[in-house]
Parts: structure tokens; C-alpha cells; sequence
């Protein structure tokens, strides 16, 4: 078998030369430079180390829903409810926006004649005015706080809706009436109180 590895190879064509010695096979072994190793890149050391497994099924073994899963779904409905206000509150801004302005109310007479009479009898039964029967002032504190009642009414009720100077004007004789009526009220109480104790005092002769 060795004498044949030494002879000389033979082929259809010919001889094609002769096959080399193990020592000459070891020597160009020897001689053959090794492969470099590819050295790895950057990027390609991140790619490994950032590579996990993750389990993306929304359910656990036994049936139940995991908490990750439960957790997202509770962010996701937050951030729907918070993006649900905005487009509402950018929808209400913009209607706001739209809108034209209210017109400013316009002064009606009717309406100041009709304040001016009730405040007038408010005031006459304040003892503002004479009688003219008697020539004496009239005191009626339970007619005034009727008709002050009235002009309270009215206030409330065309709050909004009244020109500027209707508004002061019905705010100011409200404010007169008023004052009046408790000075009134005040100095009725305090002669019912001297009345009362000066009868008193009689009793006790």
C-alpha cells in the first residue's frame, strides 16, 4: 500500500505526478496560516446582549390574565380618557371662540317707569311723603317690605338682561329703600319700647 502512494499516480491520461511524503505533508501543513477569526462588531455585541425572550401571551398557565397584560390596558384606557377631554375641551374652545358676542341690553323707559313707581311707593310709606289728607307722613313697614320684596324680584329675575344704567339705577334705590327701612324699623322698636315701659311704670303706681 505505501509503494503505491509513492509510485507514481496514474490516471486514463497518464502520469499526473507523484503523491507527496508524510514529512512534506506535515511541512506545508505547518506552513498554512490560520484563518482569522471575524471579530464582532459593536453593534452586533449590542444585538446580543439587548436580545431577550419576552412572553407576549396575554394569559398565564392557568387561564388567568397577567398583571403586565392587566396593567397596559388599564394605561391605554387612561390615556384614551385624557386624549377623549382634550378633543372636547378643544371642541367647546373652539365653539366658544366661534360664538358672537352678546349684545350689550338696550335701555327700555317701560321698564324704568315701572321701578321708579314701586320705589315711589315704597318710599311714601316710608314716610318720605305727606299724606295729603292729613299733611302727616306715612308709616307702613310692613307695605314697604312688601314692595322692597317686589324690586328684589325684579333685580333677580332681569339679572343679565337689563342696560347698565337700568341695573344701577334699580341697585341703588334698592339700596336707599333698604337703609331706610331699618332706620325705621329701629326707631319704631325702640318707641314701642319706651310705650311699653312707661305703662309699666303706671301699673306699678
Amino acid at each position: 500500500m505505501t509503494q503505491r502512494r509513492r509510485g507514481a499516480l496514474r490516471s486514463k491520461r497518464g502520469v499526473i505526478g507523484e503523491f507527496p511524503s508524510r514529512d512534506k505533508l506535515v511541512w506545508i501543513f505547518l506552513q498554512r496560516k490560520p484563518k482569522k477569526k471575524r471579530k464582532t462588531t459593536v453593534s452586533e455585541h449590542k444585538q446580543d446582549e439587548g436580545f431577550k425572550v419576552i412572553d407576549r401571551r396575554p394569559f398565564t398557565a392557568e387561564g388567568e390574565m397577567r398583571k403586565e397584560v392587566v396593567a397596559e390596558q388599564e394605561r391605554e384606557a387612561q390615556r384614551e380618557e385624557v386624549k377623549e377631554k382634550a378633543v372636547a375641551q378643544a371642541a367647546e374652545d373652539a365653539k366658544a371662540a366661534a360664538a358672537p358676542p352678546a349684545e350689550t341690553p338696550k335701555k327700555v323707559q317701560a321698564f324704568e317707569n315701572l321701578v321708579r313707581m314701586i320705589g315711589s311707593n315704597a318710599a311714601m310709606v316710608l314716610g318720605a311723603y305727606a299724606d295729603p289728607r292729613t299733611g302727616e307722613p306715612v308709616i307702613d313697614p310692613e307695605a314697604a317690605r312688601e314692595l322692597i320684596d317686589m324690586l328684589d324680584a325684579l333685580q333677580v329675575k332681569t339679572k343679565g338682561n337689563l342696560a347698565p344704567e337700568e341695573d344701577s339705577m334699580l341697585l341703588d334705590l334698592l339700596g336707599k329703600l333698604k337703609m331706610t327701612y331699618l332706620e325705621i324699623s329701629k326707631a319704631m322698636a325702640a318707641q314701642m319700647a319706651q310705650v311699653q315701659g312707661a305703662m309699666k311704670g303706671e301699673k306699678k303706681k
